[in-house]
């Protein structure tokens, strides 16, 4: 329990930072793509026997690289991350089919298993976290300018295509850390509900992401709680609650509004 709650305090502290871009930036399809791709990953590392951590890592980078190169060319952003997504996450699964001889728990990958993180599994996790944060702290005020106004940034000489690249190893690094602690099937959900249960209390960017990160923490142990105390899948829960802070928060600022 303990391993698995550091392990959800991990993931929750870059994910809500890095939530609220894609909340920002109204990138949810392309998280969802980024994170399918995770499962095809998961295939390719079982098939040719390195670390998961890797495999999901490279496959989540490959993904996103190409979807942000090819959106708007032949079809629009939304059609193009609907059909990968769901081309990689099917791709994946008939991928795993094929591996002989390798006992390989779908379920695990799919909706996640942080009861059984291990004390490797944890440091990896705090590791690709921290890198994550510190890329994203390094790179903010740039990161917030591209995505505040495209304009000023270009005249501040800031390059959008270098700082996309940024934003998508970020992802690609969250994706690998989390596939162990939600699974792929949760992993953007876990970026986009507590930065958006937030986003009405947020008087700064800044307040915004340490007020994600808060939500996601709590969210991330309320749900650890229950599922020991349910015995409910410890991933799934993990997100009802955060749903659940979603709902109270928007209802409490809706409460103060119309107060």
């Amino acid at each position: 329990m303990v391993r698995a709650a550091l392990a959800g305090v991990g993931l929750a502290c870059v994910a809500g930072p890095l939530g609220c871009f894609v909340v920002w930036r109204r990138m949810a399809y392309f998280g969802d793509a980024t994170a399918h791709a995770a499962i095809l990953g998961v295939a390719l590392s079982l098939a040719f026997s390195v670390s998961i951590f890797l495999g999901v890592l490279v496959m989540a980078l490959v993904m996103a690289s190409a979807t942000s190169m090819l959106s708007g060319r032949l079809y629009a952003m939304d059609t193009l991350l609907g059909v990968a997504a769901h081309a990689a996450l099917a791709l994946g699964l008939v991928a795993v089919s094929f591996l002989s001889g390798v006992r390989v728990d779908l379920m695990a990958y799919l909706f996640g298993d942080i009861l059984a993180v291990g004390l490797g599994d944890l440091a990896m996790i705090w590791l690709g976290a921290t890198a994550a944060l510190i890329l994203l702290c390094w790179r903010w005020t740039s990161l917030l300018t591209v995505t505040l106004n495209a304009d000023l940034a270009a005249a501040r000489g800031i390059n959008a295509r270098w700082e996309q690249q940024v934003l998508i190893v970020a992802l690609a690094l969250v994706v690998a850390v989390a596939i162990k602690v939600v699974g792929a099937l949760l992993i953007t959900a876990m970026l986009i509900i507590p930065a958006a249960a937030v986003r009405p209390f947020a008087r700064t960017p800044e307040a915004m992401a340490v007020f994600a990160a808060g939500a996601g923490v709590f969210s991330a142990l309320a749900g650890l709680g229950v599922s020991f105390r349910l015995d409910t899948p410890t991933g799934p829960t993990m997100v009802a609650c955060a749903a659940v802070v979603f709902v109270v928060a928007n209802l409490a600022f809706m409460g103060r509004r119309g107060a």
